[in-house]
């Protein structure tokens, strides 16, 4: 890299204070799992309590010895802290400890950079890591002479510190540049969904729900799944088929979780715009999890930071195989579905999601009996490839009489497309809402 830092191993002491400030606290359970989830190997777990960190240390002095004891006792190679550190804190725990010392948004900058396999993942990785490093590339450099006066001692105009900044800068500006044109192609994407009237879902929620178990369960997907935070990285998107509504895309996007680094939100904001593009989200919960209120809680607060906090929302309550509850579905005052109790993993509740999901996204539904004759073959296959032909009837003459039953919005685009009208084929129809036949 552009600076030296004392060498890093697997083998890390973990430290978590608990503060006065409900904003400032953290899960120390979810600390664990990140560490493991990055490859790490916790040989210590120190904890404390503070009203407020320390402006140099973080930390007191104390509590700073009983860290150099334990990474002496343990052989501990790197020194993780549960709660984002300043640069300068990062320095002066590094220079007292004489080891790698990283903090909760290093952490997870790191898992993201091993969960990243598409070029577009590694890019937003990629930038999100050099928006951090330029914040700390000081402290690589104090141990060099900056420029002097003097002959033989000109530099060349710019110390070595600048040179990298600039380096950096112009890497991220390179960065930012082709994730524009990403965005771009997705924007002419959601452009050509919309104008054919396919509604988008996106999966949300926090990290570990089980949204990628659900995502490929229903679509027969094969994406990562694994019981780690951030198994999920890189954005998945794919075409299922909903009774009454038709084509809907759905999109497996990254977990959250609390805290998250403003960098990471600022990175991640093309793939998070399959959020925010999306006609419906469907916030999948950890059910068995004790602190599913405050999870859902913080996704809706990013969900808010990127611009996507008005969007409906279907709640999905996932692995109620780990409670015991049985698969239902929760209706408001007007008993629209608002939630849906399932297990992904198991398969069980499925059909009360897609029946959810129809009662939201579906529309006025169109019944009617129409009468094709013998020459008009292609109409009928047209229909049967819409799924619309609920029964059909051949007449003496070779006219076939067809029982019909579609979206409006689909027969109105039918009639249109093919040059008919309804009274050509002896229409004899009724409209109603989705509801009636729920």
């Amino acid at each position: 890299m552009l600076f030296e830092r004392p060498k890093s191993g697997e083998r890390a002491v973990l430290v978590h204070l608990d503060f006065h400030s409900e904003d400032e606290r953290e899960d120390s359970n979810e600390f664990v799992q990140l560490v493991t989830s990055a490859g790490g190997d916790p040989v210590d777990f120190i904890t404390g309590s503070r009203k407020r960190p320390d402006a140099r240390l973080f930390i007191g002095t104390g509590k700073l010895e009983e860290i150099r004891e334990s990474l002496v006792a343990n052989d501990g190679e790197l020194v993780l802290f549960n709660h984002a550190l300043s640069p300068s804190q990062e320095r002066n725990i590094e220079r007292e400890l004489q080891c790698r010392v990283l903090d909760r948004t290093g952490l997870i900058l790191d898992i993201f950079a091993q969960r990243a396999n598409t070029h577009e993942g590694k890019l937003q990785v990629e930038l999100a890591q050099l928006q951090h490093m330029s914040t700390r590339l000081v402290r690589g450099w104090t141990h060099l002479e900056r420029q002097k006066g003097g002959i033989g001692l000109r530099g060349p105009g710019e110390s070595q510190l600048e040179t990298d900044r600039r380096l950096l800068r112009a890497r991220i500006t390179a960065i930012q540049a082709r994730l524009q044109k990403v965005r771009r192609q997705r924007e002419q994407a959601r452009r050509a969904r919309r104008r054919a009237e396919i509604p988008a879902l996106s999966l949300v929620g926090y990290t570990n729900a089980g949204k990628s178990t659900l995502f490929n369960v229903l679509t027969a997907s094969k994406v990562y799944v694994a019981d780690q935070l951030f198994a999920t990285l890189d954005p998945t998107v794919r075409r299922i088929k909903v009774s009454d509504v038709g084509p809907v895309i759905l999109a497996d996007t990254v977990g959250f979780i609390r805290h998250l680094p403003h960098k990471l939100v600022e990175a991640f904001r093309a793939t998070l715009e399959e959020a925010v593009m999306a006609d419906l989200l469907i916030h999948v919960i950890d059910c068995s999890d004790p602190e599913r209120q405050d999870n859902v809680k913080q996704v809706l607060g990013v969900l808010a930071e990127i611009g996507a906090g008005d969007i409906p929302v279907l709640e999905v309550y996932n692995k109620t195989d780990l409670v015991n509850a049985e698969p239902r579905i929760d209706r408001n005052d007007q008993g629209k579905p608002v939630r849906v109790w399932l297990s992904a993993r198991d398969s069980r509740g499925l059909a009360l999601f897609y029946q959810a999901l129809s009662e939201i996204l579906g529309n006025e539904i169109c019944e009617t009996s129409i009468t094709l004759s013998a020459g008009q073959g292609r109409l009928r296959g047209l229909l049967y490839d819409l799924a619309a032909v609920m029964d059909e009837r051949l007449g003496d003459d070779g006219s076939q009489y067809l029982q019909l039953r579609l979206l409006e919005s689909d027969w109105q685009r039918f009639l249109s497309n093919e040059s008919v009208s309804e009274a050509s084929l002896n229409s004899m129809r009724q409209v109603s809402t989705q509801e009636e036949f729920c």
